[in-house]
């Protein structure tokens, strides 16, 4: 069975292939339209994100389907995220992959977006829960108990920007560009990372939380007080990649959880991923281009609907702005 995955949830046309076959997943194509019209905002304007996904998506779609050497006949089902997101480009991939389905007389999947991201890193076969899950990107920062498949209890969440939308305005503020991630751990690769003193977030909590407001302040503060590019880059990363690290660690001692699936944008991040490889857990990572948006792991998450039985989406299901992964679970064990 053949999955076709879209994902506009932002400024990433993406569209992925998977084939679902004996129990296992593969990945048979990925492709991403990354959109460079907002470098000049140092941000996203959501309207010129829906018009290029608008413009892009039916090509993006024939270059998936290229990759995986298939025609578009040869699809068993389509998926493609309803939230959350930018409700004007979820609704281009959203409508697109309906449209897609009843044409083809196919079963639609709505996907969750961070579901997505979980799946990206969780489709190694030999990966099974209990583990938990930090989804760290530029719109979220989010960490899950997963004690069964399909099952997530939010226990830590950002309580205010993103882990990823921290990097990016460290980024513009110090002249780095845009997107913030990769040109910080450039940047800090270069840089002192004692340089510039950071505080630890929330110090002493006792749930497992994260802050990035306050980071940000300190590193607008240190670039007014003339901190160099270099050096502030390198400081205020491995304040963040701490407190990622350390509160996730809580986690797990406090969970039982001895598997950490990391997943997001973040994810990438070199530094990140040394920090955890010292942990002394398991932590999984996605595979190459599968950390950021990117339609194979909304397609993933769909394959993994279909091994577990669930229900097609109706051809009425709508996007969604906000919407929780965990509903209605409060953070704290």
């Amino acid at each position: 069975m053949f999955i076709l995955g879209i994902d506009t949830s932002c400024d990433d046309t993406g569209v992925g292939v998977v084939e679902l076959s004996a129990g296992r997943v593969q990945v048979r194509a990925n492709r991403v339209w990354s959109q460079t019209v907002h470098a000049q905002y140092g941000g996203v304007m959501p309207e010129l994100a829906s018009r290029e996904h608008v413009e892009r998506i039916d090509a993006i779609v024939g270059e998936a389907l290229s990759e995986a050497g298939l025609g578009i006949t040869d699809l068993g089902a389509v998926a493609a995220t309803s939230g959350p997101g930018l409700v004007g480009a979820l609704l281009v991939g959203l409508m697109y992959g309906k449209g897609l389905a009843q044409a083809l007389d196919v079963p639609f999947y709505a996907a969750h977006h961070l579901e997505g991201h979980i799946y990206a890193a969780a489709s190694d076969a030999e990966l099974r829960a209990p583990y938990l899950a930090l989804v760290v990107s530029g719109g979220h920062t989010h960490l899950f108990d997963v004690p069964r498949e399909g099952e997530y209890v939010l226990i830590g969440a950002t309580r205010d920007d993103a882990a990823g939308e921290a990097f990016d305005k460290v980024a513009r503020l110090a002249g780095l560009g845009y997107p913030g991630g990769p040109a910080i751990s450039a940047a800090a690769a270069r840089g002192n990372p004692d340089a510039v003193p950071f505080k630890e977030p929330l110090k002493g909590q006792s749930g497992f939380d994260f802050s990035f407001s306050g980071l940000k302040t300190a590193a607008l503060l240190a670039h007014r007080a003339g901190a160099a590019p270099d050096d502030l880059a390198a400081s205020f990363q491995r304040a963040a990649v701490q407190t990622l690290v350390k509160t996730t660690v809580r986690a797990a001692g406090a969970t039982g959880r001895g598997t950490v699936v990391v997943s997001g944008g973040v994810a990438a991040n070199r530094a990140l991923r040394e920090a955890f490889a010292a942990t002394g857990l398991r932590v999984v990572f996605p595979g190459p281009g599968l950390n950021t948006d990117n339609g194979a792991m909304i397609a993933l998450a769909a394959a993994a609907a279909v091994q577990a039985g669930r229900a097609p989406s109706a051809l009425s299901e709508g996007a969604v702005a906000y919407a929780p992964l965990a509903g209605g679970v409060g953070r704290g064990l």
